[in-house]
């Protein structure tokens, strides 16, 4: 199953600088995990924002949320997200 999904990161201000260093770093190295097992195939940064448009291929709504949550940045984020399927006019 395909979602489209938006992550909008807003971490406090006053969050600890260390923390943040270290929260971020973890986020990086778990969303590179996802990317290499597949998961999560389509990363792109939205110009100007602290956001993203991102595509993940999971076998269902439970485990996006399950990969979702698991985001260290994940207590920071405002997440929509969109099932995708298949076009009828696309070619294949």
């Amino acid at each position: 199953m395909l979602y489209h999904v938006r992550m909008d990161v807003r971490i406090p201000h006053d969050l600890d600088p260390d923390v943040r260093d270290d929260t971020i770093a973890r986020e990086k190295a778990y969303a590179q995990e996802l990317q290499r097992a597949g998961k999560w195939p389509h990363l792109w940064r939205i110009a100007g924002e602290y956001a993203n448009f991102s595509v993940f291929d999971v076998e269902s709504h439970d485990e996006l949320h399950q990969l979702l949550s698991g985001l260290p940045l994940f207590p920071y984020m405002d997440v929509q997200v969109t099932p995708l399927a298949k076009h009828p006019s696309k070619v294949d």
